[in-house]
């Protein structure tokens, strides 16, 4: 153990021995708890290829038995070679309610030093920014929920429900989905009246705090892989029968086509509510478009925007691409990866037949690579509406509480598809966080600002019986 982890270790469990009259710590003091953990968290590479969410799981697990956890309520689970899930527990004084689960995982994706101009895994501040892998996607997540928990146990605090935290492994992808394998093999170590998860956070324009985006729903992601085959031959003679170009043909169709625009009833809110905080045509087009989601003229303006874009329709992209077996070859073999977030209502097989009609070519075959999962949105208690309302007003006054979908898929549809209600509730006000790309990055402040949404809202939830 380093020197640096040695005595945030030791600040842990001094906070955890102060008497009850000092332990209401200040907030700086847990913004800093919560920095180191959250530093030591993205340093530790957790990519599928060479990383470990074994190596980070045990390394959290390390910090929450120094503040006083018993070994019996901090649990890593490994489920296959260097993957592994951490799961902590704070009893709370009764077992008549399920706990609240706040859930994220500690895997990331692939980040190459040659294609950043900052070191991936070095945890850097720079301009009131957090850079590394995993700071949006979704170690924030994660050293939050841990924070959350060492203040409340600092504290003293005896929830009236337990309270977990789990970081899981394989979100991101791999053969070993922690969530989906802790649901089959250790569901009791998470089971849950509700689960807060990434996929929310606040949206901002021009340094204006616009709403506070609460998901309910997601998309289905669905991997096609296009391929073309041919016999090749010897390059100094071409021909038109060629599979990169009949690949490349098909891929450009794919880029210049649009889905229908359907919305559900998460959408239409989304929507409807967002006009009233987005000024001009974009309002107005948000307007048109929830009265009347057929609206040509409204959904010429917002397809402008990536985000909206992608809430409105289902999407299908290039994202890999190979082909050809030497240079001086013609390719017997081209092959690419497209990726398809589709709307929950779509079926696969009508997204597949979608895309075979659009290339219009036989000699491309279209065929999925995983089974996809797809999960019911999550109705949110009167009771949890009421309180995130509460806390949002008081912590960015005249910001709405909007519902969403998000465009992105994460392990909530596993819980969901066994009946738990899953809650995309951060309180993270980011603006483009270059997930999955270059240079990823936070503000200190949204995190920080989400780090005290959260023990708040968690507290509240926690202390009194919820009124439905």
């Amino acid at each position: 153990m380093t020197l640096h982890r040695l005595a945030a270790s030791a600040a842990l469990v001094a906070a955890v021995a102060l008497p009850a009259s000092a332990q209401n710590l200040a907030k700086s003091h847990w913004d800093s708890v919560g920095r180191a953990l959250f530093k030591e968290l993205v340093e530790i590479n957790t990519t599928e290829s060479v990383g470990s969410t074994l190596k980070a799981a045990q390394a959290m697990a390390a910090r929450m038995k120094a503040a006083g956890f018993p070994d019996s309520d901090v649990v890593v689970i490994q489920n296959a070679e260097r993957k592994g899930n951490l799961i902590v527990r704070l009893h709370g004084s009764s077992k008549a309610k399920k706990p609240i689960l706040l859930l994220s995982h500690l895997d990331v994706v692939e980040a190459k030093a040659e294609d950043w101009s900052l070191p991936p895994f070095q945890f850097i501040e720079r301009d009131s920014t957090f850079y590394g892998r995993g700071v949006a996607d979704d170690k924030d997540d994660g050293a939050m929920h841990l924070t959350t928990l060492l203040r409340f146990k600092a504290e003293g605090f005896v929830p009236e429900r337990d309270i977990v935290v789990a970081l899981t492994t394989d979100e991101e992808g791999g053969a070993a989905n922690g969530v989906d394998y802790l649901i089959k093999n250790h569901r009791a170590l998470i089971d849950a009246e509700y689960v807060f998860n990434e996929g929310g956070g606040g949206r901002i324009r021009d340094g204006k705090y616009l709403s506070h985006d609460i998901q309910a729903a997601e998309k289905v992601y669905l991997d096609f892989r296009l391929e073309t085959t041919n016999p090749g031959g010897h390059s100094s003679q071409p021909v038109k029968d060629n599979a990169i170009t009949e690949l490349a043909a098909a891929l450009i169709k794919v880029g210049a086509f649009d889905f229908p625009v359907v919305l559900n009833p998460v959408t239409r809110a989304y929507f409807e509510r967002s006009a009233a905080v987005t000024p001009g045509k974009m309002g107005e087009a948000m307007r048109a478009l929830a009265k009347n989601s057929k609206d040509q003229q409204a959904i010429a303006v917002l397809s402008g925007d990536k985000a909206y874009n992608s809430q409105m329709r289902t999407s299908c992209v290039a994202t890999m691409l190979e082909g050809g077996h030497a240079p001086n070859a013609l390719p017997q073999r081209a092959r690419a990866n497209v990726n398809c977030r589709m709307l929950p209502t779509d079926p696969p097989d009508s997204v597949r037949a979608t895309l075979v009609r659009i290339i219009g070519d036989p000699k491309v075959t279209v065929t999925p690579t995983l089974e996809p999962r797809a999960s019911p949105p999550s109705i949110m208690t009167s009771q949890l509406q009421a309180e995130i309302e509460k806390l949002t007003a008081e912590m960015w006054p005249g910001v709405p509480v909007i519902p969403t979908m998000s465009t992105g898929a994460t392990d909530g549809s596993y819980l969901r598809n066994v009946g738990v209600p899953v809650y995309g509730v951060t309180g993270f006000f980011y603006k483009d966080t270059f997930s999955h790309g270059m240079n990823e990055r936070i503000p200190q402040k949204g995190w920080y600002d989400g780090l005290e949404f959260t023990y708040r809202l968690v507290k509240r939830l926690t202390t009194r019986v919820p009124v439905s």
